[in-house]
């Protein structure tokens, strides 16, 4: 007998959030997407990043969309998704060519399945790939470029920590910041996600990552004369020798570092 195919859920999986997101909060994730997941979307036949949840205004949604064409994705269309109806026909008048908006949730309502889903606030406080509702519309989907879940940023966007995720689970964490907003890495322990944040104690591979980097930074302190960013970059560099860094100079520069994900993850227990 050949297997049901998986049903399609009769109303959109989710519940509604505050959506109050502000204009340039996610543009430091959006750069890395573009960056890193950009071949992806210029590889697929029918390349459709998804924006999960952009919330009351359309705002994230647009900047995506001009994120992922930007000498990219040319031909990649962005498509927001909301479960609350009245924010789809409010985020209706800012459609044009590549950007619609689409009335749904963690099911993901994009025929064939999108290349990429960034979910925001509604699945950032969770990083396990088989836990619903994030999980379960990261993996109908498989994505190949993954999911990226995210902990809040700061009102500003100056800080911000996220995940990515694969239909196989968690794979990376990046932290970013404004680099001349920070005293030292650590700072941005803040903005962990949920998942880690309550883990960033002794004992714990993010706290200990954090512990190295402040470390680096300190280190690189004569490094600061010829600017902030020179600075970060020879922390990042000093920190890879011990920790599994991914990327290089190009995304350090703008004050990014991407680590994988089970070289942070919580011990069990």
């Amino acid at each position: 007998m050949a297997p049901r195919a998986p049903r399609t859920p009769s109303r959109p999986v989710g519940t509604v959030t505050r959506g109050t997101t502000n204009p340039n909060r996610l543009r430091r994730m959006d750069r890395w997407l573009a960056a890193t997941h950009g071949a992806a979307l210029r590889r697929s036949p029918a390349p459709v990043a998804v924006d999960l949840g952009y919330g009351a205004s359309p705002w994230t949604a647009v900047e995506l969309a001009a994120a992922a064409a930007y000498r990219r994705a040319p031909r990649a269309r962005t498509v927001g998704i909301e479960i609350d109806p009245a924010r789809v026909a409010a985020a209706r008048p800012y459609e044009r060519e590549g950007l619609t908006f689409r009335h749904g949730g963690f099911e993901v309502p994009v025929p064939g399945g999108p290349a990429l889903i960034r979910a925001r606030t509604s699945c950032g406080s969770t990083t396990r790939s088989r836990s619903p509702p994030c999980g379960s519309g990261c993996a109908r989907g498989s994505p190949p470029a993954g999911c990226s879940s995210r902990a809040p940023a700061t009102r500003s966007g100056r800080r911000h920590v996220w995940v990515a995720l694969g239909p196989e689970g968690p794979r990376t964490v990046t932290f970013a910041a404004r680099l001349g907003s920070l005293e030292r890495p650590s700072d941005l322990a803040e903005r962990l996600p949920k998942a880690l944040i309550h883990r960033n104690v002794p004992g714990e591979p993010v706290h200990a990552f954090l512990r190295d980097f402040d470390r680096a930074w300190a280190a690189a302190a004569p490094y600061a004369s010829y600017g902030a960013r020179q600075r970060w970059i020879r922390a990042v560099r000093d920190v890879s020798a011990d920790w599994p860094v991914l990327g290089g100079t190009s995304r350090w520069r703008q004050g990014e570092v991407t680590v994988r994900w089970e070289a942070l993850a919580p011990r069990l227990g």
